[in-house]
């Protein structure tokens, strides 16, 4: 596992702030066409997942549908994110949104428990709870878990407990983990908004190149050709 890359200070607690802003729920397929005969990839999240700030088509969700449409993969995606919500509201959420048909799910939940100070059992225990409810009404789901890192000034015991969380919960579901959602854009001002926290659009596309890393070879796998 590569070693920790951690966001300043400063940065993740603008993001109690910004991450803890609530809006509608909205849940839209990407701008592409697609048959009823493909599978759909939900993106079930926070604000990340939301492209808070952006308009819905530059964030990271509907730019891997367009990676996605590049490689002529049988697959869209369908984008859940809500800005503010934790592994709690997305429990409570979460049958709603199976309502419809689940191939993969990408889940990227978590970063705002973390940042409120909620007792990582719990997350663990609510991230576990969505996971299992997928699977009991579609059996054949992926999952994809999406790695999240928070400061140090959490403590470094709160912190290295929070990133082990999502291998565990990997690693005992037999899914597939993007070591850190992140990566390469955490804490760097010039692919971040204002606020310090939330990706760009430049930030949304390394963000996206970080999930179809993981995303790509499980579609392929699925024969989704």
């Amino acid at each position: 596992m590569r070693p920790l890359k951690l966001y300043p200070a400063r940065a993740m607690m603008a993001a109690v702030l910004v991450i803890g802003a609530p809006c509608l729920l909205a849940i839209s397929p990407a701008p592409v066409e697609a048959g009823p005969e493909d599978g759909v990839v939900l993106f079930f999240g926070d604000s990340l997942t939301a492209g808070y700030g952006l308009d819905p088509t530059r964030a990271f969700p509907a730019l891997v549908q367009q990676f996605i449409s590049e490689r002529e993969l049988a697959y869209r995606v369908v984008s859940a994110g809500v800005s503010g919500e934790t592994s709690s509201g997305g429990l409570r959420r979460i049958d709603w949104i199976l309502r419809q048909d689940v191939d993969v799910l990408v889940l990227e939940l978590g970063a705002n428990d973390a940042l409120r100070g909620t007792d990582l059992a719990l997350t663990a225990e609510n991230l576990q709870a969505i996971i299992d409810r997928t699977r009991a009404k579609y059996p054949d789901v992926e999952i994809v878990l999406a790695g999240m890192q928070v400061p140090p000034n959490l403590g470094a015991d709160y912190t290295q407990e929070f990133a082990a969380l999502f291998v565990r919960l990997a690693e005992a579901n037999d899914a597939h983990l993007i070591p850190f959602l992140l990566d390469g854009v955490g804490g760097v001002p010039s692919l971040n908004q204002a606020d310090g926290i939330h990706p760009n659009v430049e930030g949304h596309r390394l963000v996206a190149e970080n999930v179809w890393a993981t995303l790509e070879p499980l579609l392929v796998s699925l024969g989704g050709t």
